[in-house]
């Protein structure tokens, strides 16, 4: 079977459980009184730490895909146009997304789609040389330094985001790209690797998973050892790396998040392409993802928060709207799927498993 026969489902429906977490950080930052105290803050934190880098790790990861199914090798300048059409159109998506719902703050604010569309358009261009080993560990090289000087530059990067406070709401808002960046293209190197270990067969493909699902135990475990033997304990915000009063992860996070991605990555593989679990609600969500990300906050935020004025104090009222709303959005994907295949002449997809 060829990579690009069909969608693979593994993909979509983690695409699909990044967005429930997003959804789930959404809520509990909107609806849940600020009188819930740490138990709120600390599921804010929670929810906050995989969606992001789960969704700009797959964009770089699924880039490869297209592109080596094609026959022949598209030309650098029709690819360019290709992902520049495609990243630039969610870069577009983020600001309409600040000028629809997200009022409150400047029309020109970053976000993680202006981010996840810049990455498209970055890493795409990367493409005709991905494959390459050598290439494959400049770029591991690269994705660690974009972090370390990030790291190192955050002091300076405040103080010159108070001289700047429009270009810092521009260029380093929520999950800029620097460094950010190095999420989608650690995942295009994944990627590529991933289509070699396919192309020489399945036991190949299912040999790479497993040391995908090793490296992430290791990282996992390394992550709950320095936990418990760090001489302090800071769970939460005042942990990680804070610019302009957004979160990029540091230390033990950062380790915990390759490691819960890599091991995230590993079971959805085991789950939908080698099992065959049906696992149709997530596909439906991944696979409809950047629609259902404007649309469940102009319900979280606009509908709920702003025009009802809920607030909820009951965890048990929580737990049941944030359930309704993720079902609300399963049935808005399926039924977004159907109109989408209508009006390219083709049956209404039913759960697919990878379709």
């Amino acid at each position: 079977m060829t990579t690009g026969a069909r969608r693979l489902s593994f993909i979509d429906a983690l695409r699909g459980a990044a967005l429930v977490l997003m959804v789930v950080n959404h809520t509990a930052r909107d609806w849940l009184d600020p009188a819930m105290g740490w138990p709120r803050v600390h599921l804010i934190y929670a929810s906050l730490l995989l969606p992001a880098a789960l969704f700009l790790f797959l964009a770089g990861f699924s880039l490869p895909i297209a592109y080596r199914r094609a026959e022949p090798p598209p030309a650098l300048a029709g690819l360019l146009r290709s992902f520049a059409r495609r990243g630039l159109g969610i870069v577009g998506a983020g600001y309409l997304l600040n000028a629809l719902i997200l009022r409150e703050q400047p029309l020109w604010s970053g976000g993680v789609l202006q981010t996840i569309g810049l990455a498209i358009v970055l890493a795409g261009a990367l493409l005709p040389v991905a494959h390459h080993r050598r290439v494959q560990t400049m770029l591991v090289a690269l994705v660690i330094l974009l972090y370390l000087t990030f790291a190192a530059a955050v002091p300076a990067l405040g103080r010159w985001s108070q001289a700047h406070p429009e270009l810092a709401r521009a260029l380093f808002n929520d999950f800029p790209l620097w460094p950010w960046l190095g999420a989608a293209i650690l995942g295009l190197v994944v990627g590529s690797r991933w289509l070699d270990a396919r192309a020489r067969g399945p036991a190949q493909e299912a040999r790479f998973f497993t040391r995908v699902a090793l490296t992430g135990g290791l990282c996992l475990a390394a992550a709950v050892v320095a936990e418990l033997t760090a001489p302090t304990r800071e769970l939460g915000f005042a942990r990680d790396l804070v610019l302009n009063r957004h979160w990029t992860p540091r230390g033990t996070t950062l380790l915990f998040i390759v490691g819960a991605v890599a091991a995230t990555l590993a079971s959805s593989y085991a789950l939908a392409e080698r099992r065959r679990a049906s696992l149709g609600w997530l596909v439906v969500l991944g696979r409809t993802a950047l629609m259902l990300y404007v649309v469940h906050q102009a319900i979280e935020l606009t509908l709920v928060k702003e025009l009802l004025g809920i607030r909820m104090t009951s965890w048990w009222v929580y737990a049941a709207a944030t359930l309704a709303l993720v079902a609300l959005l399963v049935v808005l994907g399926r039924a977004w799927l159907a109109i989408r295949s209508s009006r390219h002449g083709g049956p209404a997809p039913g759960p697919p498993r990878g379709a």
